[in-house]
């Protein structure tokens, strides 16, 4: 949507999918933490906590290494976990979880899938370590600060693609504009005429924040009342205000709004930025009983890129300004989700859905004769146990540049994970480092055991 001048005018950017006005320094962004909280009528806020120093932070990584048990503490390269056995062990606690099945003993990425035909076990594995709470609520390794994989998350995953061969094509989120909002923006804009100057910036930031009012935020292919839907809706919002300039990452990356030209904004004026997976992310054995998750797993797209639920390509251009942002910020994900959890976290989603979406598609389950009747009831074992986003406020930032007035929005989180597992994408283990790896790994476990270095 463009408002022409005569002279100076504004850019301003509203995300129509936004609600969280953080702008810290890249050096305060270290003293601080920040956690979602979405209250009973669905709307979506962030809190930042404050740690100058970080006294607070090693004070709970103190408490936490008291705590627990040093085997499951200590930091492992590649800790294994059998699924199926660990239903059984929080069967036989009758649903009761210890915080170790909670936190999936301190896992922090799903890096391989291995299938044992001599003892059906389902196993994933991946680094892990011992585990805190930070300050903002997030769970977290003691000495990495990294997300730990959540028993929960893990679930609505597998729930995605379940035994009973249900494939769910789309997990993902957008946020949306109401007709009323983009009709009474519309009316705001042109109430406010020719005679801008910049001494009206203030204006018409909260005219346009106004008169959008609240976004409708909506969730597929997995329940919106769980966790991993809120970390769903976090990453899109916060990449959102990095893009219009209104939270300041925690590594070097030039936004959106500081790229773009009145050039760039009159080719396309309707900018959408998507998070999807990288495709090309699984390497299988020649057996097919092994699968490891490579690479980072991330990108960030611009709606001519997306990819459609049939595998398509959409229509529509992206400006220089906005490809160049997108390309940026994909390059930079893997140091932002070392710095910033919720990236780490939306990474570790993709990472199960994929895997989910492997164990059903190899037959797994039914070769394991897995049914999943514990992790698969949502009455016996719930996790549709969060308040559901269902709005946020528009956020707009808006700057002097050029001639005219832009409000660039959309996007969202869109994961096909059955998309990583089609022949053209699969990686092939062609020296064999991906079957010897599992047969390295023996499932000799205890009575009541589940998981193992």
């Amino acid at each position: 949507m463009f408002f022409r001048k005569s002279a100076l005018v504004v850019v301003a950017l509203c995300v129509l999918a936004a609600g969280w006005a953080l702008a810290p320094s890249s050096a305060s962004a270290q003293a601080q933490q920040a956690g979602v909280v979405v209250d009973a009528q669905g709307v979506l806020e962030v809190k930042t906590f404050l740690d100058p120093g970080g006294a607070l932070t090693r004070q709970r990584a103190a408490a936490a290494r008291a705590t627990l048990d040093a085997k499951v503490a200590n930091y492992s390269k590649l800790r294994k976990i059998s699924l199926n056995r660990l239903e059984e062990a929080v069967r036989d606690k009758q649903g009761s979880l210890t915080d170790e099945m909670r936190y999936l003993a301190g896992l922090l990425r799903v890096r391989y899938v291995f299938y044992y035909p001599e003892t059906k076990d389902i196993v994933i594995a991946g680094p892990a370590e011992g585990w805190m709470t930070d300050l903002s609520g997030r769970v977290v390794g003691i000495t990495t600060g990294r997300p730990v994989v959540q028993l929960q998350d893990l679930v609505v995953a597998l729930r995605a693609f379940p035994p009973s061969g249900r494939r769910t094509p789309l997990i993902g989120c957008s946020i949306d504009p109401t007709e009323e909002g983009l009709a009474n923006m519309q009316r705001f804009l042109r109430s406010v005429g020719v005679h801008a100057t910049p001494a009206d910036t203030g204006h018409i930031v909260e005219g346009l924040r106004s008169s959008l009012g609240y976004h409708t935020v909506s969730v597929q292919g997995v329940s919106p009342k769980t966790r991993f839907a809120q970390i769903l809706v976090e990453a899109d919002y916060r990449m959102k205000l990095i893009g219009i300039g209104l939270e300041q990452p925690p590594v070097r990356l030039v936004s959106y709004v500081e790229r773009a030209t009145p050039a760039d904004v009159r080719r396309n004026a309707m900018e959408r930025w998507y998070f999807v997976p990288d495709y090309q992310c699984v390497r299988v054995s020649e057996d097919r009983l092994a699968m490891e998750l490579v690479g980072d797993g991330v990108k960030l797209i611009g709606e001519g890129e997306l990819v459609t639920a049939e595998g398509q390509r959409v229509g529509g251009k992206s400006n220089k300004a906005s490809q160049a942002f997108v390309q940026a910020f994909t390059k930079s994900y893997p140091e932002l989700a070392e710095r910033s959890p919720v990236y780490a976290e939306l990474r570790n989603l993709i990472d199960m859905a994929v895997a989910a979406a492997y164990i059903q598609q190899e037959g797994l389950y039914d070769k394991a004769g897995w049914r999943m009747e514990l992790f698969g009831d949502e009455q016996s074992f719930p996790v549709e146990i969060h308040n559901a986003p269902r709005q946020v406020a528009t956020a707009c930032n808006a700057v002097w540049k050029g001639n005219q007035l832009m409000t660039p929005v959309g996007g969202g989180v869109n994961i096909q994970p059955t998309e990583a597992l089609k022949d053209s994408n699969l990686l092939s283990d062609d020296k064999g480092t991906l079957s010897k790896a599992r047969q390295e790994i023996t499932p000799n476990l205890a009575k009541g055991q589940w998981w193992w270095d």
